[in-house]
């Protein structure tokens, strides 16, 4: 398991991206960042979080904090070698992500 410390939220939980997810307390959020400005709700979102300049789902992120889960993001997502492990385990998430898109909790 690869994990990446991303931030502390105020109430202490802390924000890191773990096999290419970022997590909120070890429990997956979203494996993408997107930028403030091409979020739908990003005039409510500033007004809140005056610092933040991307979301990771939920989660409000500055600048230096995007730069690294976007970091660890990519690095997890990094092309692979073809391996027979490499496969099942793009297979594997593939098929998860799949699963809950279709309502799998």
């Amino acid at each position: 398991m690869t994990s990446s410390y991303v931030k502390t939220t105020l109430d202490g939980r802390q924000v890191e991206v773990i096999n290419g997810w970022v997590c909120l307390d070890g429990q997956p959020e979203t494996d993408e960042v997107v930028a403030l400005e091409e979020h739908p709700n990003r005039q409510v979102i500033q007004r809140v979080v005056p610092l933040a300049t991307h979301m990771a789902g939920r989660l409000p992120l500055t600048l230096a904090e995007a730069s690294g889960g976007q970091a660890a993001l990519r690095h997890h997502h990094r092309p692979f070698g073809g391996s027979p492990l490499a496969v099942s385990e793009r297979l594997r998430r593939t098929a998860w992500q799949r699963a809950v898109a279709d309502g799998v909790d």
